[in-house]
């Protein structure tokens, strides 16, 4: 049998979107604290939990959660994209309420697992779309108090084939004065339930200086600093992608102010990739910062969009090292 399977025919990827599609099944694990470690990944084809109406997941919010996307590449293989990096935030978002941490290669088989069981339903190389994968951690073993904590977690890998959540269009942004995502010293660096990042309401903000061609200074790009931000790792792939073009990197808290000192401004994440911003307002100060006035991105989101989306899809060398490949799960290696 070739490896990997061709694209299923069930229906018409033209038409792929962001909408909940059938798969082939989902993984799940299971950790128990009185025995300390995770069972084998089990592969599971009923997309519906069975879990007991008390569970701390779902009454104390004892939940975490990942994003990450699986490509068919140039190449026809299919490789998922820096899965290791989703790995440390999970365990980092899972440090903060009390979840067992999964072990790096424990995460990284369940994902690889759950991709390659569901390869037919990674979409077709050239449509720019791919394999969303939900890794979710929870609190499954009923219990009403809050310590100590309960016996059973699971952690489920879901994947669902998804077009590009936001479009490439450029898309206009509002800030809301009066409505702060995560408190100061609080959970906002993990991915919780509760939680997303702050800058825009699904992606993280960049903003982008043009070179300046009178006195040689470098383009910059600038990201926002702060512990009530998810580590981004669409962010940090494309400050990786910019110091590779010799751009200057800023790491640091942005205010309102700056939004005028931007020739571009970016969403990045996950599921929306890279969004160009059209425009941000801020209604308390009747203030509107305009970046572009076609129907199409800034010569900096351009060049950023082509490595990253380039690596992802197999068309750009893999210089970074970011994407693992998927083997078939019937040989004896799964490939990672």
């Amino acid at each position: 049998m070739v490896w990997p399977p061709e694209p299923t025919s069930e229906f018409d990827w033209s038409k792929l979107g962001f909408a909940i599609t059938e798969v082939a099944g989902h993984v799940e694990t299971y950790y128990s604290r009185k025995e300390g470690k995770w069972t084998e990944p089990q592969w599971i084809t009923d997309p519906y939990v069975k879990i007991h109406g008390l569970a701390p997941g779902m009454n104390y919010g004892q939940q975490c959660y990942e994003g990450l996307k699986a490509f068919r590449q140039k190449d026809g293989q299919i490789r998922i994209f820096r899965p290791e990096q989703n790995a440390l935030r999970m365990q980092h978002s899972a440090s903060f309420i009390c979840l067992p941490e999964p072990p790096v290669d424990h995460f990284l088989k369940c994902v690889h697992l759950a991709v390659a069981n569901n390869a037919a339903y990674v979409p077709p190389y050239g449509l720019g779309a791919g394999m969303y994968i939900r890794p979710l951690l929870f609190a499954t073993g009923e219990q009403l108090g809050l310590n100590p904590p309960t016996d059973k977690y699971t952690l489920f890998v879901y994947v669902i084939p998804t077009g590009v959540y936001h479009g490439t269009h450029p898309i206009d942004a509002l800030i809301l004065d009066d409505f702060d995502r995560a408190a100061p010293q609080g959970t906002g660096s993990a991915k919780h339930n509760r939680t997303h990042i702050e800058e825009f309401s699904t992606s993280g903000f960049i903003g982008m200086i043009h070179e300046n061609k009178e006195t040689g200074e470098p383009a910059k790009i600038v990201v926002p600093q702060s512990n009530s931000v998810i580590n981004s790792v669409t962010v940090n792939s494309c400050i990786e992608i910019a110091k590779f073009f010799g751009w200057n990197v800023e790491y640091r808290p942005v205010h309102y102010d700056e939004l005028s000192t931007f020739n571009e401004v970016v969403a990045a994440g996950t599921a929306a990739a890279l969004v160009p911003i059209k425009s941000i307002t801020q209604l308390s100060k009747d203030a509107k910062f305009e970046y572009l006035k076609e129907d199409e991105p800034g010569p900096m989101m351009k060049e950023l969009v082509r490595v990253l989306k380039g690596v992802q899809q197999g068309n750009e060398p893999d210089t970074f090292g970011w994407c693992q490949l998927v083997s078939d799960p019937n040989a004896t290696s799964n490939g990672h």
